[in-house]
C-alpha cells in the first residue's frame, strides 16, 4: 500500500464537506434525536467544557452540529491545546469517533486536530497542512489590505517562517513521504516534520536540536538532517536484509522536531526554555505512543547540545519512557546516572574533540563522565569494518549529523536498535560485525 494512501483518502473526503456533513453520523447506539438530550444531561453547556469533558461532548454531536460548533466556538476548541487532555484520553476518544466525524473535525478545526497529541498522524498531517495554507492566505490578505509599517514587518516575518515550513515539506511526490505533525504559528513558531509514516513505522527517531535552531532559519536544514538519518537507517536495514536478518521488512520514520523555542546567546544560560522543551518533548512522544496503541514502535531520542538537556530532563523528571537515547555535544542535565533515566535500552554519549560544550556539566551531571554509566559513541572518524569505508570525524559542536561521519552512522544504528554495532573507538570495533545482529 502506498505511503500516502491514508492522507489521500482524508484529503479526498475533506474536498467534499457537504457530502460529509450530510451523512449525519451520531454516536453508536444513539439516535439523531437523542443528541440534544444527551447534552442537556451535562452540568455545563458544551461551549464551557474543557479537556476530556469537551471531547466527550463533541462525540455526542452529529456532523452538522460538529461543523457548526467548530465554527462558532473557536476559543472552546483552542482550550484543548492550552490545557490538553492526556494523550491516552485523546487517542481513546478519537478511536470512538466515526470516520466521517474525524474528517469533519479535521476540516473545521485543523489547528486543533493537527496539534492534539493522541490523534493519528495521517489526520494531523492533513490538518496541519490545511492550517498552514489558511494562515499563509490570511497573513497575505492582511498585508495586501494595508497595515502599518511595524505590523507589516511582523507579518512578513511570520510569512517567511511559514513559507520555510512549506518549502521544507517538499512536493507531494517527495520520497520518503513527509508529514507535518505539529505546527504553532505564534510569536515563536514551532514545528515538527516527519520523514516516513509515523502511524506505521517500526523505528521512530526524534532529532532534538539545541541553540540557534529556530523554525524560520533552520527548519529546512533540520529536515535535511532527518532525511540524511532516514537514508542511513534504511541503508542499514537493506544491508541486514541481504544477510537474512529479521529486520528485512522493517520501516523507519525520522522526526525533525523543533517543538520548543531554542535559546540564543542571551538566554542559553537559563533552563527556562529547557523546561518548556522538556514538557513539549514529553507530550510529543506520549502522543506517538498513545496513538500507536498495541503496535508500539522502537522509539529513540537523538539530542544535541541544549536539546540534550531538555531530553535528560524529560526522561528523568517526567512520565516518559523511550527505548534508546543518544546525546551529542551535551552540557549536562539533572540525572546523576543512566539509572535515573526512563530508557529501556542503551544510553550513548558522543563528544567531538574540539567541541567545548561536553564535559562542562553546565546544567548538571556530565553524561560523558565514566561514573554516569552511558556507552561511549565514537565520533572521531575511522573505518567502518562492515561497510568497508572510511568515516569522517565530527570535530566541532555542530558536526555530529554530517553526512559520511562516524557520528551519523552510529546515531542511525542506535535508532534502529543495533547498539551492538555502534563503534566505540577501540580495538573491539573490528569485531562489531553483522554476526552480532539481534
Amino acid at each position: 500500500m502506498p505511503e500516502t494512501s491514508s492522507a489521500l483518502v482524508i484529503e479526498q473526503v475533506i474536498e467534499s464537506p457537504q457530502q460529509t456533513m450530510s451523512l449525519g453520523v451520531t454516536p453508536q447506539g444513539a439516535k439523531p434525536q437523542d443528541t440534544m438530550s444527551l447534552l442537556r444531561r451535562t452540568d455545563l453547556p458544551l461551549s464551557r467544557m474543557t479537556g476530556g469533558a469537551l471531547l466527550s461532548g463533541l462525540s455526542t454531536l452529529n456532523n452538522v452540529e460538529l461543523h457548526s460548533f467548530a465554527a462558532n466556538n473557536p476559543s472552546s476548541l483552542a482550550s484543548l491545546l492550552v490545557t490538553p487532555p492526556k494523550a491516552g484520553v485523546v487517542a481513546g476518544w478519537w478511536n470512538t469517533l466515526p470516520t466521517e466525524s474525524k474528517v469533519v473535525l479535521t476540516s473545521a478545526a485543523p489547528e486543533i486536530v493537527g496539534n492534539l497529541n493522541g490523534v493519528p498522524y495521517a489526520f494531523r498531517d492533513v490538518a496541519n497542512r490545511t492550517f498552514l495554507n489558511q494562515t499563509i492566505d490570511r497573513l497575505t490578505a492582511e498585508l495586501e489590505n494595508g497595515v502599518g509599517r511595524s505590523q507589516a514587518t511582523v507579518l512578513r516575518d511570520r510569512l517567511n517562517t511559514l513559507n520555510e515550513i512549506e518549502s521544507a515539506l517538499g512536493s507531494a511526490q517527495a520520497r520518503p513521504m513527509r508529514e507535518l505533525v505539529s505546527l504553532s504559528v505564534g510569536d515563536e513558531p514551532t514545528a515538527a516534520i516527519a520523514l516516513g509514516d509515523l502511524d506505521r513505522a517500526d523505528y521512530v527517531s526524534y532529532l532534538i536540536p539545541g541553540m540557534f535552531f529556530g523554525v524560520q532559519a533552520q527548519i529546512g536544514e533540520w529536515v535535511d538532517t532527518a532525511a540524511g538519518l532516514y537514508v542511513e537507517q534504511t541503508s542499514w536495514l537493506r544491508l541486514f536484509s541481504e544477510v537474512g536478518s529479521a529486520e528485512a521488512n522493517k520501516t523507519v520514520a525520522t522526526v525533525a522536531w523543533i517543538g520548543y523555542q531554542t535559546p540564543n546567546l542571551l538566554n542559553v544560560g537559563s533552563l527556562d526554555l529547557a523546561d518548556k522543551g522538556r514538557d513539549a518533548l514529553t507530550a510529543t512522544v506520549q502522543g506517538l505512543q498513545a496513538s500507536r496503541g498495541a503496535e508500539q514502535p522502537f522509539v529513540s531520542i537523538l539530542a544535541h547540545s541544549y536539546g540534550s538537556t531538555a531530553a535528560l530532563m524529560a526522561l528523568a523528571q517526567d512520565d516518559l519512557t523511550v527505548d534508546a537515547l543518544a546525546l551529542v555535544g551535551s552540557p549536562g542535565g539533572p540525572a546523576e546516572s543512566v539509572a535515573d533515566l526512563n530508557v529501556r535500552g542503551e544510553v550513548f554519549v558522543g563528544e567531538a574533540g574540539w567541541d567545548p560544550i561536553p564535559n562542562s556539566a553546565f546544567f548538571g551531571r556530565d553524561p560523558g563522565a565514566a561514573s554516569f554509566g552511558a556507552e561511549k559513541m565514537s565520533v572521531a572518524g575511522g573505518f567502518d569494518h562492515i561497510a568497508q569505508e572510511k568515516l569522517k570525524a565530527a570535530t566541532g559542536h555542530n558536526e555530529y549529523f554530517g553526512t559520511g561521519t562516524e557520528s551519523l552512522r552510529n546515531l542511525a544504528l542506535i535508532g534502529i536498535n543495533q547498539g551492538q554495532l555502534v563503534t566505540r573507538g577501540d580495538p573491539a570495533d573490528e569485531a562489531r560485525t553483522l554476526a552480532l545482529l539481534r
